[in-house]
């Protein structure tokens, strides 16, 4: 493997304004239990100790998204979600913290009892809009609609995408990439392959400009929990090409590793690998995943483990992207 340049992809990220929120590095462990001998090595990146809002993949994001909106001198906040979307949480956190007006925009019928990230959401105290269909421009229409009243009150309004997963959100994920070069350095290896869950499709794409401006070798693959194979690639592809632009740097499609085999009947539908997933996890390694997200995700860790896709000499990263909230529903 050629040399890789972390300073340039740190470089290229300077001329960004960002908030410096979230607790980094986060840590990089072996995971015992799925190692065995002569066989592939599998590491866990914990982004869901990224601390701030309670953590996950979301604050990486949102230091660059929040910093954006200060900027532009905007006093309101509005994000996107589904009644216990993690991303709701974390950017009403970031927003209120920040002295914004936030308000969320949630999908799906308003429970009676708030329970899980709805909990947390009212303990920050922002406006939440609940929106009875499960259908995402349903959301965003509703989004558009609280936003033309705000600017009619005079505030200046920021507005987030379901996940914030714009070119701007991803480029926090475009630096995770040169920690995770950091953590190569560090613990002496070379990884291979990083697996994540992919929905929004900003993580991902994050990475692979990261892997564009660095040259590491190894495939990122994304285990899509949310639509089929080839439409979430198209997805990833299109927001990493605009995060590519920003940064100056081209992204080949080769580059874009999708696989719904774990995706079952559709989003946020537990699957029986999934749940078996979940509990390894837990019972066998003391990490807690959700059933949304990561379990799916590590689902497909397991699958690939058993039918050996990885070389026995391989290197594996899991990024553990957070959401558990989701088991206090």
């Amino acid at each position: 493997m050629r040399n890789v340049s972390r300073p340039s992809i740190r470089q290229g990220l300077q001329r960004f304004p960002r908030q410096a929120r979230s607790l980094l590095p986060t840590p990089v462990h072996r995971l015992d239990f799925l190692c065995r001998p002569g066989g592939p090595q599998v590491w866990c990146k914990r982004d869901d100790l990224t601390g701030f809002g309670f953590g996950g993949n979301k604050t990486r994001k949102l230091d660059f998204l929040i910093a954006e909106a200060l900027a532009r001198g905007c006093d309101t906040l509005i994000a996107i979600g589904a009644n216990q979307s993690n991303f709701c949480r974390v950017a009403a956190a970031y927003g209120t913290a920040s002295g914004m007006q936030v308000h969320l925009v949630l999908g799906g019928k308003k429970p009676r009892t708030p329970t899980g990230n709805l909990r947390l959401d009212h303990l920050l105290g922002v406006t939440c809009h609940h929106v009875a269909s499960r259908d995402w421009d349903d959301w965003a229409a509703t989004a558009i609609a609280v936003e033309a009243r705000l600017h009619d009150q005079g505030r200046n309004v920021y507005r987030l995408p379901v996940g914030g997963s714009t070119p701007t959100g991803a480029l926090g994920y475009v630096e995770a990439l040169a920690e995770i070069l950091d953590d190569q350095k560090r613990l002496g290896v070379e990884f291979d392959a990083i697996l994540l869950a992919s929905s929004s499709a900003g993580t991902q794409a994050g990475l692979v400009v990261g892997q564009a401006m660095s040259g590491w070798r190894g495939r990122i693959v994304g285990m899509t929990v949310a639509k089929p194979g080839q439409q979430q690639a198209a997805d990833v592809c299109r927001l990493a090409t605009e995060t590519g632009r920003l940064l100056d740097v081209s992204v080949t499609k080769r580059r874009i590793i999708v696989d719904d085999s774990q995706l079952g009947p559709g989003y946020a539908v537990r699957t029986p690998q999934c749940i078996e997933a979940v509990h390894r996890f837990a019972r066998e390694g003391g990490i807690f995943l959700d059933y949304v997200y990561t379990g799916k995700a590590a689902a497909g860790l397991l699958d690939a483990l058993n039918r050996r896709r990885f070389r026995k000499t391989d290197n594996v990263l899991f990024l553990h992207t957070g959401g558990n909230l989701e088991l206090f529903e």
